[in-house]
C-alpha cells in the first residue's frame, strides 16, 4: 500500500476518533499545551520568576507584566509558565514510578499465589492511610524538595496500581492461551514476561493517566499548605500560596494559577476516559465493524 493511499484512511480514522472521542481530543490538546508552556517558557515573554522587585509588588496586568506581580514583586506571569513544569514533572513521574513499581508488585501477586496475601494485606494497609496525610508524613520527615515531593505522592498511589493490575491478571490466567503455556512448562517469568504482560498493560496505562492528574493535585495541594516545593521553586500551589492573603488586592494571584491546576486536571482526566474508551475491545470492535 501507498503512502498516498493509507493517507486518506489514516485521516478517516483520526477524524473517527475525533468525533467518537471529543473528551480524548480535549485532553490531548491542553496536555500538549502545557507541554509546549513548560518546554517553551524561557521565550514566551518571561523573566527570571524569582526575581524580586520591591518596587514593584503586587502590579496589576500590563504589556510589561502579562499577569501582574506577586507581593514580592516578581511576574506572575513569569513564575506560572516556569510553575507549569512543576505539575507536569510531578505529574508524569509519579504515574511512571507507580506503575513500573505496581505492574511488577501486580503481576507477582496475581500469578504467585503463595505471595498474594501476605502482598495485598501490606497495600491495604497503605491504602487505610489518606494519600494527603501520608504525603504529609513523609514531606514532614525528609524536607520539602521537589524529589521528596514526588516519593510522597508516588507511595499512596502504587497500591492502586498493585490492585487493579492483580485483579487483570487473575483475569487473563483463565484464558486458554496462558493455560496452555503453564501446561507446556514455560517458566514463571517468561509467562508474565511473554504472555501476561502485552494483554494487561491497557487498563493499567488508563490508570497511569488518573494516577498524573491526581498527583498534581495532591502536589499543588502541598505547596498551597507549604509543606510542597519549596517557595524558590515556582509551582502553581506555592503561588496561591504566596497570594493568599492579597486575594482582595490582586485576585489574580489566586485565579489564575487555580484555574490551570482545574484545567490540567480535568484534561489528564479527559485523557484517561478516552484512552480507556479507545483501548476498550468492544469499542475496538465496534470501529472494525464500521470499516
Amino acid at each position: 500500500m501507498s503512502v498516498a493511499a493509507a493517507s486518506p484512511g489514516f485521516l478517516q480514522n483520526t477524524a473517527r476518533i475525533m468525533r467518537r472521542h471529543p473528551g480524548l481530543m480535549f485532553g490531548l490538546f491542553v496536555v500538549g499545551a502545557m507541554v509546549v508552556l513548560a518546554v517553551a517558557a524561557p521565550w514566551l515573554h518571561t523573566v527570571d520568576p524569582t526575581h524580586i522587585r520591591p518596587r514593584m509588588r503586587l502590579k496589576p496586568p500590563s504589556g510589561e507584566f502579562w499577569f501582574g506581580t506577586d507581593a514580592t514583586g516578581r511576574d506572575l506571569w513569569s513564575r506560572i509558565a516556569f510553575g507549569s513544569r512543576v505539575s507536569l514533572i510531578v505529574g508524569a513521574s509519579v504515574a511512571s514510578i507507580s506503575l513500573v513499581i505496581g505492574l511488577a508488585i501486580g503481576m507477582v501477586a496475581g500469578v504467585l499465589r503463595k505471595l498474594d496475601g501476605i502482598i495485598m494485606r501490606i497495600m491495604d494497609g497503605v491504602m487505610a492511610i489518606p494519600a494527603i496525610l501520608l504525603a504529609i508524613m513523609v514531606v514532614s520527615l525528609f524536607g520539602t524538595n521537589l524529589q521528596t515531593v514526588i516519593i510522597a505522592i508516588t507511595l499512596p498511589e502504587i497500591p492502586r496500581v498493585v490492585r487493579l493490575t492483580r485483579s487483570v491478571v487473575l483475569t487473563v490466567r483463565g484464558e486458554a492461551y496462558v493455560e496452555a503455556a503453564v501446561s507446556m512448562g514455560t517458566p514463571t517469568l517468561m509467562l508474565m514476561i511473554r504472555h501476561i504482560l502485552p494483554n494487561i498493560l491497557a487498563p493499567v496505562i488508563v490508570q497511569a493517566t488518573f494516577t498524573a492528574s491526581a498527583a498534581i493535585l495532591i502536589e499543588a495541594s502541598l505547596s498551597f499548605l507549604g509543606i510542597g516545593t519549596p517557595s524558590e521553586i515556582p509551582s502553581w500551589g506555592n503561588i496561591m500560596a504566596d497570594g493568599r492573603n492579597y486575594f482582595q488586592a490582586a485576585p489574580q494571584l489566586i485565579i489564575l494559577p487555580g484555574l490551570l491546576v482545574a484545567l490540567t486536571v480535568l484534561a489528564v482526566n479527559c485523557l484517561g476516559d478516552g484512552l480507556r474508551d479507545l483501548l476498550d475491545p468492544r469499542f475496538a470492535k465496534s470501529i472494525g465493524d464500521a470499516r
